[in-house]
């Protein structure tokens, strides 16, 4: 932590509060390093303390009538012209992402222009049905629903998706009348204070939309906490997810959690196994991993176990590892040494349980990567579904290979964790893939495609451990942000 006066800060972000930046009144700030290269410094953002939060929630609640009060096609209007102007910017804030958190230049792009697409997308909400008519018994009465904003949202994303997940939780609260306070992770703080630069280039009124950096028990918990906070959206881990639900539901406010996943690919008998070595490649080590629908554990009929095995090994080998922002290089650095050493943690633990390593398994070192976080993609077999490996969430470049003797037992094996976020399957037969539809315990599921990702205008989100039981995305992002408000007319 640094402590500098507003004068010399140099590459310092500051909070943005009622339509103006503002520095915390602490005077802290906190570095933003690259974690391919951490003599590179992103920049600085604030360490906010609860005086900067309360005013920043003061800013939006006071702000909400007047938000609400406008036509859904005014509030569009505003999402429309920043989309405009982020994807003006795209290339400088793609490039921002890869060096802050570490993803590809090319994956970055892709999220960015992702960002772009969700403001058009929930732009033209603006103009479409919030409620139906509804026959009523009285000859002479009217019944009909409309949906109102809960008020003011508390936005907590997490630092794997730094432009879309914000954009995806803030696009809808603001198109449906409320008014937010997002709170950045840290590791991805600069990412987001110029994705809320674009908000206000466009001219979002002062006070719609505040954003406050800072730590999780500090401005986290106090979004966790306060009052004046009507909803609350979160992504990240199930142990601080279960906190912020715990807290909300003490107080009453509605919440909505997207949390972890142990995403399985089940690989059958009679699939077309070059496809599936494709999809669990770029499923498993895309972003390094670091996804919450990142194929965890591959599941693999016996018949085909050796040749899936040995086509898997061959195509990891061409995996280039590096510097996101250089040419050539398909996967970065884990997003930081937190990171790094849990991943590392796990490779231990693997071969402790008596699973064999196949592949990777090392920090990465050298001259291009000793300032970096950089680890192997990582592969394991002999491992049972009973293993840590194969039973709690790792976040990184590592997946478990568990072979079986038949479909019914791909399910059992890829059913049997506490988390259901996505699945895949890869097969020809009709009959595999409708049993993995109807019986595979996950909110989202893959035919012939990798677990990692879904359509922005598609509901998003799991079940068991992996969620609230909530849906994020699409016309199903109006369940959360909204309540249903019941009108009868005599």
């Amino acid at each position: 932590m640094i402590t500098l006066t507003v004068e010399t800060k140099v590459n310092t972000y500051l909070n943005y509060i009622d339509g103006k930046w503002v520095a915390s009144s602490n005077g802290e700030i906190v570095k933003s390093s690259n974690p391919a290269n951490t003599n590179d410094v992103v920049g600085f953002v604030q360490n906010s303390t609860r005086e900067e939060l309360d005013q920043a929630v003061l800013s939006a609640k006071s702000a909400q009538k007047q938000w609400r009060a406008l036509t859904g096609s005014d509030r569009g209007a505003y999402l429309y012209k920043t989309a405009d102007v982020l994807e003006s910017r795209l290339d400088e804030i793609a490039k921002t992402m890869t060096r802050e958190m570490g993803k590809t230049l090319s994956e970055a792009k892709g999220e960015t222009a992702r960002g772009v697409a969700i403001l058009r997308y929930y732009a033209g909400e603006g103009i479409r049905k919030v409620g139906d008519v509804i026959p009523s018994t009285d000859p002479n009465g009217l019944m009909f629903t409309s949906r109102v904003p809960l008020g003011v949202i508390g936005v907590i994303p997490p630092w794997n998706f730094p432009v879309a997940i914000p954009i995806w939780k803030m696009a809808p609260a603001l198109i449906y009348g409320n008014t937010v306070v997002i709170k950045p992770a840290q590791e991805t703080a600069v990412t987001c204070a110029k994705v809320i630069e674009c908000f206000a280039e466009a001219g979002i009124p002062d006070g719609v939309l505040n954003m406050v950096t800072g730590s999780g028990s500090v401005i986290g918990q106090g979004i966790v906490e306060h009052p004046d906070i009507n909803g609350i959206t979160f992504t990240g881990s199930n142990e601080v997810g279960k906190m912020v639900g715990q807290g909300a539901l003490a107080r009453g406010a509605k919440y909505q959690l997207e949390m972890g996943g142990k995403n399985p690919v089940i690989i059958t008998a009679d699939a077309d196994l070059d496809l599936a070595v494709e999809g669990t490649i770029s499923g498993a080590f895309r972003s390094s991993g670091q996804k919450c629908t990142a194929t965890s554990r591959v599941i693999i009929a016996s018949e085909i176990y050796e040749e899936f095995k040995q086509k898997l090994l061959v195509s990891v080998k061409d995996i280039t590892i590096g510097d996101g922002l250089e040419e050539g290089i398909w996967m970065g650095p884990v997003a930081n040494e937190s990171q790094l050493n849990t991943v590392l943690s796990y490779i231990e633990k693997g071969k402790q349980d008596g699973a064999k390593l196949i592949a990777g398994g090392n920090r990465l070192t050298g001259p291009a990567y000793d300032h970096g976080y950089f680890v192997e993609p990582t592969i394991f077999e002999d491992v049972t579904s009973d293993m840590a490996i194969a039973q709690e969430e790792i976040f990184g470049p590592f997946i478990a290979l568990i072979k079986v003797d038949s479909i019914e037992e791909a399910l059992r094996v890829a059913n049997d964790v506490n988390y259901g976020l996505s699945a895949s399957i890869y097969t020809k037969n009709i009959q595999n893939m409708m049993s993995f539809i109807n019986e595979m315990e996950a909110g989202l599921v893959r035919v012939n495609a990798e677990s990692a990702g879904v359509e922005l205008q598609a509901p998003f989100g799991g079940v068991k451990q992996s969620s609230s039981h909530s849906r994020e995305q699409g016309e199903a992002a109006k369940e959360f942000f909204t309540a249903i408000k019941t009108v009868f007319i005599k």
